[in-house]
């Protein structure tokens, strides 16, 4: 069968491409993908020609099908030794390892046995889709829980892109107290209360730098990876900043954050076990991923998809590849 794949070409242009079906190798499957869903700091910098990280140039074209990684589909084949997958379940790819020889934005990819989750069929292609960055989120909000930073906390989330949005869901699942997101497009905040803020301000509305006062955040959780925002967080929290953005940057820690217990904690390693819990959180609602995607588009639109992430007129865009039929 043919396999129609997304390439990026040179920036600000991407093309649809005719490959081969690739065949699983062994402990691999071979899934046929339903949805992809973007992952927007990815998608705008390889489409812009902007390395995401600045030790990692970039040259194109680009690997046909990145850089997409959050996908659902059904395993069409599997590849020698994988035992715990059968052709025909539906499933979606709970880990992106990199470096691999073709992205998720295709009609076929091989993925690792072992980065696909059972999904089942009962949540729309939507609601799903996005479990890789649910499993990311995940991983720093048990970084927060393993400090007891969470339970009956005050919390604040600092951006409410996808990531800030599901970290909102995940720490009023886990049983935060008053949550405070914290976004400078006003856009956004009714979505932000919708899905379990207490609060929602824009950064000039952040209370006077006072870790031990009674308006200081008990911990926090940063989603932007900026400099301004994380020494914005530091000495209004009185435990701990947790980065879960890409940070580019040096973060001062100074004297204020050395004493008193306070801790800065970077990210963690992406797991399974995180991934489960995840999913069981969108199965029990607690966490919806669904009001993320803004726009669902074919997969010929690529450019159009990122041009809405570019000027915020969407949080995550879904794409179809071409002859996926999904209901949605």
């Amino acid at each position: 069968m043919v396999n129609n794949a997304l390439q990026v070409v040179a920036p600000g242009r991407a093309e649809i491409v005719q490959l081969e079906q690739p065949a699983p190798r062994a402990g691999e499957i071979l899934l046929e993908i339903e949805a992809v869903t973007t992952c927007p700091h990815w998608d705008m910098h390889i489409y812009d020609g902007v390395p995401m990280f600045e030790d990692r140039p970039l040259s194109y074209p680009y690997t046909p099908g990145e850089p997409g990684h959050e996908a659902v589909g059904r395993v069409a084949a599997v590849g020698q030794g994988v035992e715990h997958l059968s052709v025909g379940q539906r499933v979606a790819a709970w880990r992106d390892p990199g470096g691999r020889r073709q992205g998720c934005y295709a009609n076929f990819v091989c993925i690792d046995a072992d980065h696909a989750i059972v999904v089942g069929d009962k949540l729309k292609a939507s609601e799903i889709a996005s479990l890789e960055l649910a499993m990311c989120v995940q991983v720093s909000v048990d970084q927060l829980a393993e400090v007891g930073a969470i339970v009956g906390r005050s919390v604040a989330v600092a951006g409410l892109g996808a990531a800030g949005l599901i970290a909102v869901q995940m720490l009023r699942h886990a049983g935060a107290g008053k949550i405070t997101a914290i976004e400078p497009d006003e856009g956004r905040h009714d979505l932000g209360r919708e899905l379990g803020a207490s609060n929602v301000i824009v950064p000039e509305e952040l209370p006077e730098p006072d870790r031990f006062g009674k308006n200081a955040f008990h911990s926090a959780l940063d989603t932007s990876g900026l400099k301004v925002s994380i020494e914005a967080l530091m000495p209004r929290c009185l435990r701990a900043v947790s980065i879960f953005g890409v940070l580019r940057e040096q973060v001062i820690f100074g004297s204020d954050q050395w004493w008193g217990g306070f801790s800065l904690i970077g990210y963690g390693e992406h797991n399974r076990n995180a991934a489960a819990r995840a999913l069981t959180s969108i199965r029990e609602g607690g966490v919806k991923l669904d009001p993320l995607v803004s726009q669902t588009l074919p997969l010929a639109e690529y450019g159009r998809g990122v041009t809405c992430l570019k000027e915020r007129r969407a949080i995550k865009v879904m794409f179809i590849p071409p002859g996926s039929t999904i209901d949605e």
